[in-house]
């Protein structure tokens, strides 16, 4: 007799934490919600929530557990066990927008750290991406841990993390990703925008006047082709509405590859496009763990889904989400 063969569920994690964002658009709407986490999430769940199990894993406020659950409530293949709220910190952050895509930025409650054992329950997934958002969310320890325990794991890694400081005063600021080289062996794609890929790719030594230089295309080159010498199996750098650069080895020969983005016609909020990007990154990889450019096409169409709106409702069914990357990718 043959064994029954069981096909299991593919399985995304979603690591982060779910801030109380009071935001103040770039048209002077205001706006509370949960941020982060939520949205690649609650994306992922209207996408395709019936063709996977989604798990965010995050820490929060005891206040604040019931109704951050509450928000996945009635949407499908999401797994709330690993939200809690044993240490009773959570993020609070207060975001002011100054134009589109630029914006200031206040915390006011910290998370405690994501670390290995609060992945213990769920390190058999497929898929992990991680969307820190200040530089001690996530320990190297946990992304170690995964590549341990599970080496068929993939591990998405989102810089904003590392290369945000949260100063005494609750200010929040770009900064060096000075550790960089110890965490890019255990990260298979690597997601930044311009800003942070400034601060990942860093001088052994500055003059003052040019400290604040924007990286360009020469030093995106450079910096992927160390990234990818460390272990990175691919590095995406996002540039707003143009879409995304993404870089990786083909026969090791390098790759470079403008992916556009999905044009929008009117941008209402921008919170959580990131996060909706790397989830959708997330998702592409799971249906192929080597089609670099197909996941941040889904990247791109889902954070260009989260700027359309105030809520969730942005976003779509897969049938939908595929229509548009058809239309926007037909050549």
């Amino acid at each position: 007799m043959r064994p029954e063969i069981i096909n299991r569920m593919k399985k995304i994690v979603i690591v982060g934490p779910i801030p109380r964002d009071h935001i103040i658009t770039y048209q002077g709407d205001q706006i509370q919600k949960w941020g982060c986490v939520t949205h690649p999430v609650i994306a992922l769940s209207i996408m395709a929530g019936d063709q996977m199990e989604i798990i965010p894993v995050s820490h929060v406020r005891n206040v604040d557990e019931d109704n951050v659950k509450e928000v996945f409530k009635g949407y499908k293949g999401i797994n709330l066990d690993q939200i809690t709220s044993k240490n009773d910190q959570g993020d609070i952050i207060s975001l002011k927008f100054v134009n589109v895509n630029s914006r200031l930025e206040r915390q006011t409650g910290f998370m405690d750290p994501i670390l290995p054992e609060d992945l213990e329950a769920v390190v058999d997934a497929d898929v992990f991406v991680f969307i820190p958002i200040s530089d001690y969310e996530v320990s190297l320890d946990t992304l170690k841990y995964i590549k341990k325990k599970n080496k068929k794991a993939l591990i998405i890694f989102d810089a904003h993390g590392p290369t945000t400081a949260c100063l005494s005063n609750g200010e929040r600021k770009l900064k060096f990703w000075v550790d960089r080289d110890q965490w890019l062996p255990y990260i298979d794609v690597l997601k930044m925008n311009l800003e942070e890929a400034h601060a990942s790719w860093f001088k052994k030594e500055y003059e003052s006047h040019d400290i604040e230089l924007a990286v360009d295309n020469e030093d995106l080159t450079s910096f992927a082709k160390h990234c990818l010498s460390k272990g990175v199996k691919c590095l995406a750098v996002t540039m707003d509405s143009r879409g995304c650069m993404v870089y990786y080895k083909d026969k090791e020969q390098l790759r470079e590859q403008m992916v556009p983005g999905v044009k929008v016609s009117n941008v209402i909020d921008t919170t959580g496009c990131g996060d909706s990007f790397a989830g959708g990154v997330g998702f592409g990889l799971l249906q192929n763990p080597l089609d670099y450019v197909g996941a941040v096409r889904y990247g791109n169409t889902l954070g260009a889904l989260r700027t359309q709106g105030k809520t969730f409702a942005v976003f779509k069914p897969l049938a939908q989400i595929q229509k548009i990357m058809a239309e926007t990718y037909a050549s």
